[in-house]
């Protein structure tokens, strides 16, 4: 008995290193250059060249799935720049990106072909050991069908956000503004208990009063206008999603009449720690436009 108890405890503590391993978080870095089209504006170039950067640097650090490239190349015809197709995405590499660690370095530089910029970028990341669940997340723009998928708002425009996940789980949406903010658009301001449960295979269309989905009531349904302060602004909406149950972030209520809201930098720790935790946490990120009519 006691040289079996011994057995089961070695076997016990090989599969937990063995675990412990495939999800150890490390440290990477690397630098990205990027010439941005001539109708992409400063805010978007630094997005896509800070988005490119770190698939890149997940792709070299854990490698990419069979057939998957990133060649990239670049063409100058009367002054205007050409970009061919970025064909490796976030579902090409073995990797996911946890945290950046510190402020991106950018190096910006006007040539004949365009807007040329130079980032670098360090933090955290961890190797994809499964498949990850296969979300349909779509923007809405005036409209609730998926039609109505757009990037680009005006001043005005209604939003909305289809939701469809092969599996059961919890759901968080939150919209980072560019400046220093991030509102929590889901759960909704009225459920209390600060989680959004979904069921497998339906499709949820969220921020219409009009689709309850399971609530009690229309009045507990946020619905949200688009607002441009400046000309043009640059948001990013982080849907967020895992089978395994989490709460939102710690938030506060400032206004009545708008979402809670929490500082850049506490929502990425938040992230962060949640995925730390949570190997089947999904993150989608969706970079959207609002101008001026």
């Amino acid at each position: 008995m006691k040289a079996y108890f011994r057995i089961a405890v070695c076997i016990c503590l090989l599969f937990t290193e063995d675990l412990v391993h495939a999800q150890r978080i490390i440290q990477v870095h690397g630098e990205y250059t990027y010439i941005a089209p001539g109708n992409e504006s400063l805010d978007q170039a630094k997005a896509t060249a800070l988005e490119r950067a770190k698939i890149s640097i997940l792709a070299d650090a854990f490698g990419t799935v069979i057939g998957a490239t990133s060649t990239i190349a670049v063409a100058a015809e009367n002054g205007v720049s050409d970009i061919s197709q970025f064909s490796l995405g976030e579902s090409s590499v073995k990797g996911e990106w946890i945290e950046t660690i510190g402020e991106p370095e950018y190096q910006i530089q006007y040539s004949d072909i365009g807007l040329v910029i130079k980032v670098i970028v360090r933090g955290k990341a961890r190797r994809i050991e499964s498949a990850a669940i296969d979300l349909n997340v779509r923007i809405l723009r005036n409209g609730t069908e998926d039609r109505y998928e757009s990037s680009d708002f005006k001043d005005g425009d209604e939003l909305y956000l289809s939701f469809r996940s092969p599996v059961s789980g919890y759901l968080c949406i939150y919209l980072f503004d560019g400046a220093e903010n991030v509102w929590c658009l889901l759960p909704y301001r009225q459920q209390a208990g600060g989680i959004f449960k979904v069921k497998s295979g339906e499709r949820y269309v969220l921020f219409c009063s009009d689709e309850t989905m399971g609530l009690s009531s229309s009045d507990e349904v946020d619905e949200y206008v688009m607002t441009c302060s400046g000309q043009r602004e640059l948001n990013r909406i982080y849907t967020i999603f895992s089978p395994n149950e989490f709460y939102k972030a710690n938030d506060e209520h400032l206004d009545d009449l708008l979402p809670r809201s929490l500082k850049f930098e506490d929502f990425m720790k938040w992230l962060s720690s949640c995925r730390s935790r949570d190997s089947k946490m999904c993150v989608v990120t969706n970079d959207i436009t609002i101008s001026k009519k």
